[in-house]
């Protein structure tokens, strides 16, 4: 099924309230590795800032699926909400996605700036930035029912 107007949004609202995700990238042994990161995104693109050396960037620039996971806080199993996504992911090369990867990064984690040297100037020291694109969305709302999922193809 394509991702509709509705479902959209809702993705979209999730994306904005929840900060951080689980992100699966392949090793090389063929193995899923798992880690929590935190995102900013512009629409239904994701922007992850990574070590320049990580496990993330290594796996990632050998096998370009990736999945990930995100969840809004819940008190009990009638409220979950969240999704998951098969997307390919890519290290930014360019100069000017560079910029727009940090802007978003910054506007939604203002903080880096105190925490971490060198934001002013691109790209950060030490960090690569993530452009990853989704192409199966899968969305869950428990609200609508114990388990409901649907499937999302995303054009």
């Amino acid at each position: 099924m394509l991702l509709d107007h509705h479902s959209r949004q809702f993705v979209l609202h999730l994306l904005d309230q929840v900060p951080d995700m689980t992100l699966a990238t392949v090793r090389p042994d063929g193995y899923p590795q798992a880690t929590t990161v935190s995102y900013a995104h512009d629409g239904l693109t994701l922007y992850v800032g990574v070590g320049l050396g990580s496990q993330k960037a290594c796996n990632i620039q050998s096998n370009h699926k990736v999945s990930l996971a995100i969840t809004r806080p819940y008190a009990d199993w009638r409220h979950i909400q969240g999704l998951s996504m098969a997307a390919t992911a890519r290290i930014i090369d360019d100069l000017e996605e560079t910029q727009h990867a940090s802007d978003c990064l910054l506007r939604r984690f203002p903080k880096i700036k105190e925490m971490m040297q060198g934001t002013g100037a691109l790209p950060w020291a030490g960090a690569v930035f993530l452009h990853i694109t989704p192409s199966v969305i899968s969305v869950l709302d428990y609200e609508q029912g114990f388990g409901h999922t649907v499937l999302y193809d995303v054009a």
